[in-house]
């Protein structure tokens, strides 16, 4: 679909430290893409434009107003007047072009500009499809942010996510899939069952979730790209969070057997099923580190709802959080630095953060109830969902998506079509 044509970096100076726990956003300005004929005209300030709203969303980046450019986009040929670009405090400077090709593909191309440095930083072009050109943009941005930043992007990614509508006695809930920035949304599944906890593969192909008939819960595996799917299996009881492991090979869930909670695995391949954990407390939302070696889970068997840490074959358990109220819905990192969970304490629901030993806790959110957050691939923001109390008539309520980075200075919502909870953050396209 895509072709990667040619990239001739420089050596620059210019760098963005996101190791630092505040960073302040870097003025960028991002000239629209030029072209030589109308329809490509089009195509270019659309390219432009998602460009600085994915850069923008991170909150690493300030975009500065078109309006304030004083070199015109059409003499950049000739190459940028630093100065100019100087006197509009932008630090970096991106422009670029989108050209039809005889095959009838699109040539898009852009370079990225150090304006103190005088130096181009990063030259690409990409050959495509007309109707990609959203992708296209999205893997500008990455570009552009992994030069500046020194880490992956996260732009070129999806999200799926539980879409819902309907009167609250008659929820209809399907399974949705879009681009992260909220585009290109499209439903999986047709209502006609509840589903719930839906989470992607490592090769961001297939997607584990849970879906209710008249016989109870099933876990199913959905092949994104030829919608066929597969029924892993039936079990009695209540079924919680599937999820796969790091290489793919096995899913982890909590099954509720002789009424108790407890977490298992199963083996894909044979799909044989392995206990982890034995105890008399509800142990469930298990999650892999991102080397499948420990996994994650919340348990009451302390007294309240706390998080643990294990081995992967389900020894060693020890507890890692002592705070205030409840905890819950714990997810590893990609990085493996940082654990993302749920708190409820006095009446409030809080998204937070903390080291996998437990240290180090910090809330990013807070709002009348939120849960369920899920990173993204580069593990600098997660996306969760916050639910909203119905008015004395019955009216409002509902649940919308929202992502926050590991500051907890940068909260947004992300838009989707209907009521939507439940999120999973593709991993990166392989």
């Amino acid at each position: 679909m895509l072709v990667f044509a040619a990239a001739a970096p420089a050596a620059a100076e210019l760098r963005l430290d996101i190791t630092r726990g505040q960073v302040e956003p870097m003025p960028i300005a991002i000239v629209p893409f030029g072209a030589e004929a109308g329809g490509e005209a089009g195509v270019g300030r659309d390219v432009a434009q998602v460009v600085t709203s994915d850069l923008e969303g991170s909150g690493l980046f300030a975009p500065i107003d078109p309006r304030a450019f004083i070199q015109a986009p059409e003499t950049l040929a000739a190459g940028p007047r630093f100065a100019d670009w100087r006197a509009v405090n932008a630090q970096a400077m991106v422009h670029g072009s989108v050209t039809r090709q005889p095959d009838g593909r699109l040539r898009v191309e852009f370079r990225l500009w150090d304006v103190y440095g005088e130096q181009q930083m990063a030259g690409f072009a990409y050959h495509t499809q007309p109707q990609n050109w959203r992708r296209v943009a999205h893997i500008i941005a990455d570009a552009i942010y992994k030069r500046i930043t020194g880490e992956q992007g996260y732009f070129d990614t999806r999200i799926v996510y539980v879409a819902e509508s309907g009167p609250p006695q008659r929820r209809v809930k399907r399974l949705a899939i879009m681009d992260q920035d909220g585009a290109n949304q499209r439903f999986l599944t047709s209502g006609d069952n509840l589903v719930l906890t839906p989470r992607f593969s490592p090769t961001a192909q297939e997607i584990t979730y849970l879906a209710y008939d008249e016989a109870g819960p099933r876990v199913h595996m959905l092949n994104i790209d030829t919608g066929q799917r597969e029924v892993l299996g039936r079990f009695t009881g209540m079924t919680f969070a599937p999820r796969f492991s790091p290489d793919g090979d096995a899913v982890i869930l909590s099954l509720s057997r002789d009424g108790n909670a407890d977490v298992y695995s199963m083996d894909l391949r044979t799909r044989q099923i392995r206990r982890l954990t034995e105890h008399s407390a509800i142990d469930t939302s298990p999650s892999y580190s991102p080397d499948g070696k420990q996994i994650t889970f919340n348990s009451d068997r302390g007294g309240s709802q706390q998080i643990y840490v294990m081995d992967a074959t389900g020894g060693n358990v020890r507890r890692i959080s002592y705070g205030e109220g409840r905890y819950a819905t714990p997810v590893w990192s990609p990085r493996g630095d940082l654990i993302a969970f749920t708190k409820m304490q006095g009446g409030r629901f809080y998204i937070g953060v903390m080291r996998p030993d437990g240290s180090g806790e910090r809330l990013l959110s807070e709002s009348f109830q939120e849960e369920g957050p899920t990173w993204a691939p580069n593990g600098r923001l997660l996306m969760f969902f916050r639910s909203y109390a119905s008015d004395s008539r019955g009216g409002g309520g509902g649940s919308r998506l929202y992502r926050v980075d590991i500051t907890g200075n940068v909260l947004r919502e992300v838009p989707t079509g209907t009521d939507a909870s439940d999120p999973a953050w593709s991993p990166l396209p392989p």
